[in-house]
């Protein structure tokens, strides 16, 4: 064996490389040696660099998705560790250190320390983690500094001055008004706003109500002296309103005139909404669009939204004229359908005045919904109230044609039809012709073309009308008219072939508009649309015109005839005059329509709403209560609901009636 070479059978001797070169790991990195060589690892809250197994670098804990802080502290990471610190207006809970992963921490309520740290013409409002200085009820920030800082201070609220208007002097009514509106400037007292409010608003009413020399003035005049009323009541009321100390004030004068505030003291969400309502109007918007801009400078700190209403304004806005921009102009003129000019303007509310803190509103960054409340224009009511009438009349019409038995025959089949499409045409109109929206959509074409067909239905069922007459009375020896089959093919088909044949029209060349109007679901004007409908109805009431001339004539020539069958001739005489009187009630009703060209005409339009809305009513009167079979059987149902005994001599006149069927079973006297 050579000599100096280790024995194979002995164990090498381990060299530590850690010890011999210290160097081996970088930064915090800790050698660890192994058997024959060595290894490295990385410290607690340590970890290799990215790319570099030999050094080792700082772990952020704070960075982590898990955060070792409780939610009150926040992290401060530090080179091999992290502390837990409170956030800054925050301490720790009693018992809690500060700076452990444990530290939990709890606001500071600045405001409730011995040193207040607020000027003392404020009031210190603790927040989460903070404060804020508020001015008191009454005063506002001094000129130049904003409302909540610590370094705010505030000086008394005056009274806002009100320019009066250059008429002043020509009207004893409205100096004695400002005369007094200056006493209140004189005598004005922050706590008492309420009151100072109160007062304003008695003072506009004696002015109101008894203008007195500003009825002389003219027109023009006293659009700017309202003008200038409106304007400087929205300066004194946005003004006072951050004064009062409750977040809302509503005041209703004895002369109705109604007051409604909002006011938003603290600065919260201004995505949160706000809703302020009165009798007259509700109005929902963002407390952010009601604030005003912070870059004024004139801000109190308070966002005000407010609603005035005033009854006796429309004393001075009488014959105001509507001066609007070209655009506007002409989406009105098309929503109503008819020119602006020369329009009757009419105050529908009494909304005067809706303010807010926020003066620059021509351009809001989100809506601003209002509802108003008024009373129903005239002719919308009597529509309303007729149509309910009709409704149940024709409900009653159509129970007593299906359940009378003694008056069945091919007449009542036709009554009992015609009925039935004035009841669904009357219903879809009451509850659907309305266009809420503003868009002609779906549901809109859809109620016109019911409305369409319905209504051309009745048209139809009342020219079978003139045709069973004919029959009866023209042709009586000749058959006994149509067939119930053909009385429904005639009655319903033609609406339905007139109905599809306009659809495909307006389909087709009027790009789906023939059907729908933009303020109520009708058929359109445009293109001589709507004459689908009035064509086919002046048809029917010109033939059915002469069909009742033809019959009046043939009656009375038998009336002439030596020997006359009475019996048949009376009853022809009395179906002759029931269906002249339907003609009326049902096409002549239409006539005053044809010639209504334009709302304006106001003497047509109550003519026409009346006449047509009560049609249910005039053929149960008619049908119903004039024919003296179905009273006999409303008494015989009453008798049956009161349990009386029904009398002898209407059961022998029942009686009598039956045996006269048996003889003449085609026979339906009045």
């Amino acid at each position: 064996m050579a000599a100096g070479l280790p024995h194979p059978l002995l164990p090498l001797a381990n060299v530590d490389e850690c010890r011999q070169n210290r160097r081996l790991c970088k930064s915090q990195g800790i050698c660890i040696n192994t058997q024959g060589s060595y290894t490295y690892q990385c410290p607690l809250s340590f970890e290799f660099k990215p790319g570099d197994p030999k050094q080792c670098t700082d772990v952020n804990e704070c960075s982590l998705k898990q955060n070792p802080c409780h939610n009150t502290t926040h992290c401060l990471n530090t080179v091999g560790g992290y502390k837990c610190r409170c956030r800054p207006g925050w301490k720790p809970i009693p018992g809690s250190p500060n700076g452990p992963n444990n530290t939990i921490c709890e606001d500071v309520n600045e405001c409730s320390l011995k040193q207040n740290p607020c000027h003392n013409t404020t009031h210190c409002l603790n927040t989460v983690g903070g404060y804020k200085c508020r001015c008191r009820p009454g005063w506002k920030p001094i000129p130049g500094l904003p409302n909540g800082p610590n370094n705010t201070i505030c000086e008394e609220m005056h009274f806002p001055s009100w320019t009066r208007p250059s008429e002043v002097n020509s009207s004893q009514s409205l100096s004695r008004f400002f005369d007094k509106v200056q006493d209140l400037d004189r005598d004005f007292k922050p706590d008492l706003a309420k009151r100072t409010i109160q007062k304003l608003i008695m003072y506009l009413d004696e002015l109101l109500e008894a203008p007195g020399d500003l009825e002389d003035l003219n027109p023009s005049t006293q659009h700017h002296i309202a003008t200038n009323l409106l304007l400087g009541l929205e300066q004194v009321l946005r003004t006072l309103a951050q004064a009062l100390p409750e977040p809302s004030f509503t005041y209703r004068s004895p002369s109705k005139t109604e007051l409604s505030l909002m006011i938003q003291k603290q600065e919260k969400d201004g995505n949160r909404s706000v809703i302020v309502g009165q009798s007259h109007a509700r109005m929902q918007l963002k407390w952010a669009v009601a604030a005003q801009d912070k870059d004024s400078g004139d801000g109190h700190g308070h966002t005000v939204v407010g609603i005035l209403s005033s009854p006796n304004m429309k004393r001075l806005l009488a014959n105001a004229s509507l001066d609007m921009e070209p655009s506007k102009k002409a989406k009105l003129e098309e929503t109503h359908e008819n020119p602006v000019h020369g329009a009757q303007l009419k105050v529908l509310s009494a909304v005067n005045s809706v303010f807010l803190s926020n003066t620059n509103t021509e351009k809001l960054d989100s809506p601003v919904t209002f509802a108003f409340s008024h009373l129903d224009p005239k002719l919308a009511l009597i529509t309303k109230v007729g149509l309910a009438l009709s409704l149940v009349c024709l409900l009653l019409c159509i129970l007593t044609f299906l359940l009378v038995r003694p008056i069945q025959s091919s007449r009542t089949t036709v009554h009992l039809h015609l009925c039935i499409c004035l009841f669904v045409g009357s219903a879809i109109f009451l509850a659907g012709v309305e266009n809420e929206g503003g868009q002609v959509g779906l549901r809109c074409r859809l109620v016109a073309g019911l409305l369409h067909y319905f209504f051309l239905a009745v048209f139809c069922w009342m020219s079978l009308e003139g045709v069973e007459l004919y029959f009866l009375v023209v042709r009586v020896f000749q058959g006994q008219g149509l067939s119930t089959r053909w009385l429904c093919l005639i009655g319903y088909g033609t609406p339905g072939v007139i109905v599809g044949v306009s659809a495909a029209v307006s389909a087709a060349a009027l790009n789906s508009q023939g059907y729908g109007r933009i303020s109520y679901c009708w058929l359109d004007l445009a293109h001589g649309f709507l004459w689908s409908f009035l064509g086919p109805v002046t048809f029917i009431v010109l033939c059915n015109a002469v069909i009742f001339v033809i019959t009046v004539w043939k009656l009375t020539q038998k009336f002439s005839e030596i020997n006359p069958d009475m019996k048949k001739l009376k009853k022809a005489r009395v179906l002759t005059i029931t269906a002249v009187a339907q003609l009326f009630v049902l096409g002549c009703t239409w006539v005053f329509g044809l010639f209504l060209f334009s709302p304006r005409s106001w003497v047509l339009s109550y003519i026409f709403s009346i006449l047509n809305c009560l049609q249910g009513f005039f053929l149960f009167l008619l049908h119903c209560l004039l024919h003296k079979k179905v009273r006999e059987e409303y008494w015989k149902w009453a008798c049956l609901v009161t349990r009386n005994k029904y009398s002898e001599f209407t059961s022998s006149t029942s009686a009598t009636s039956h045996q006269t069927r048996a003889f003449r079973p085609s026979e339906s006297g009045m």
